[in-house]
């Protein structure tokens, strides 16, 4: 008789010997690739709408901040959705309403219009919150408890990459191709240079719509393992006699997602500008686009060597290290100037690369029957992203390179968590997901 195989998170898969995953996961690793591919492009979309509409570090950040909010209200509808359908439904679903977002933001250049890009831009984030739902807990119930970090960071791995090719593909199609990208610093465009700049996204995201339709028919096409519902297969009595919130490692991982997303997004989202100014590189926006390839690049190697790494080490261990490096390079990149802040701020992008995946992983051990709502919560928490606003306001008021320091702060609970918050408290049994 098959032993169940436990994924760390509260929840296992039960399978025969024979079956194999490999296939399974290397396809959910495109899904992981695409949507950090489509999230990255925004940061090089940024800089051009800010010229296209002229809007201020606060207006910009704001578009951000609308991308995030779709986490927050998206994340229970796309649970109670995956409930309903199940994981591989969901999954066509999500990549069909991003695909929809993309060819909405073609209408958004083709106006051009403000208001209907933030549209737009919140229905492709919906769709992802609904990928992430689905995604992330399927990849952590496959395998050994011991290797669930590993493992989730192989596969985020993915998405880095994504996120490392993205940039090239936004500057040459989007930044490229337009005035106000192409301008050495800050630049007035006139109103027929800003409709042509805002027309040159239609054809990248055109491209976006028809891969994200092709991986909607792949996927509906392809023999998933038929992962079922922990909660639903638990007696419901039983459950109630269980809280979330008795569950230290999951209350503070909740604000641990949090509190790295405004870190992250307010990394990437500002990198153009910072490395554009005069005393920092002094470069075009589609120089410093390229240069946010070794951004996302550093998180894409982190991945890899923390899977590598945690196979040995223990992961709090492992965040706690990386926490201090992030720290440490976010001073650095404040107070100097020149290649030294501008390299410190690509090297924070390694530092960063672990800490999704291994706070996730880390804040749904021990759940139990509890594991699928505690997911929903942690991914609930990616709308920390929307919060980079006030970074934008900080750098409005206070200067671009001082605003950094809030992201420093934000490091600090992260290693607050790794090294206290992350301990498992009352965890609960496994429960077993027939496969």
């Amino acid at each position: 008789m098959a032993g169940p195989i436990s994924s760390g998170a509260g929840v296992t898969a039960t399978h025969n010997p024979g079956t194999r995953y490999g296939p399974a996961l290397a396809l959910l690793a495109s899904l992981f690739f695409m949507w950090g591919f489509i999230t990255v492009i925004n940061n090089t979309l940024l800089p051009h709408l800010r010229s296209v509409f002229e809007l201020s570090y606060t207006q910009t950040t704001l578009i951000e901040s609308v991308w995030f909010i779709a986490y927050f209200v998206a994340s229970i509808p796309s649970a109670k959705l995956i409930e309903r359908v199940g994981y591989q439904k969901s999954l066509v679903i999500g990549l069909l309403i991003m695909a929809a977002g993309a060819l909405g933001m073609t209408v958004a250049a083709s106006i051009p219009s403000y208001g209907v890009t933030l549209v737009m831009l919140f229905v492709i984030a919906s769709g992802i919150t609904l990928l992430q739902v689905a995604a992330n807990p399927y990849v952590a119930i496959v395998g050994k408890p011991e290797t669930a970090s590993s493992r989730l960071n192989l596969v985020q791995a993915m998405n880095s990459a994504g996120t490392m090719l993205a940039p090239l593909f936004g500057a040459y199609l989007i930044l490229g191709r337009s005035k106000g990208g192409t301008a050495q610093g800050d630049v007035v465009l006139t109103q027929a240079e800003r409709l042509a700049d805002a027309q040159s996204v239609i054809l990248p995201y055109v491209i976006v719509a028809v891969v994200l339709a092709v991986l909607a028919i792949v996927i509906a096409r392809f023999p998933l393992p038929a992962m079922g519902n922990a909660t639903q297969r638990h007696n419901k009595e039983e459950r109630k006699k269980h809280s979330l919130w008795n569950h230290r490692n999951l209350v503070f991982g909740i604000p641990a997602i949090f509190i790295y997303l405004i870190a992250e997004i307010g990394v990437a989202n500002l990198f153009v500008n910072f490395v554009s100014q005069p005393d920092i590189a002094n470069l075009t926006h589609e120089q410093a686009g390229r240069y946010l390839t070794f951004l996302w690049g550093g998180m894409m190697i982190g991945r890899f060597a923390g899977s590598a790494i945690m196979q040995k080490f223990d992961a709090g261990h492992v965040l706690a290290a990386f926490s201090i490096g992030a720290f440490i390079v976010m001073l650095v990149t404040v107070f100097t100037t020149g290649p030294v802040a501008m390299w410190s701020l690509i090297l924070v992008g390694l530092f960063h690369s672990i800490m999704f995946p291994t706070i996730f992983t880390l804040g749904i051990k021990g759940l139990g029957p509890l594991t699928e709502e505690g997911s929903g919560l942690l991914i609930m928490a990616i709308a920390g992203g929307a919060l980079v606003v006030v970074q934008g306001w900080l750098a409005d008021h206070y200067g671009l390179q001082t605003s950094f320091l809030l992201t420093a702060i934000c490091e600090l609970y992260i290693l607050f968590y790794a090294l206290w918050g992350s301990k498992t408290t009352n965890a609960l049994p496994d429960q077993q997901v027939e496969a």
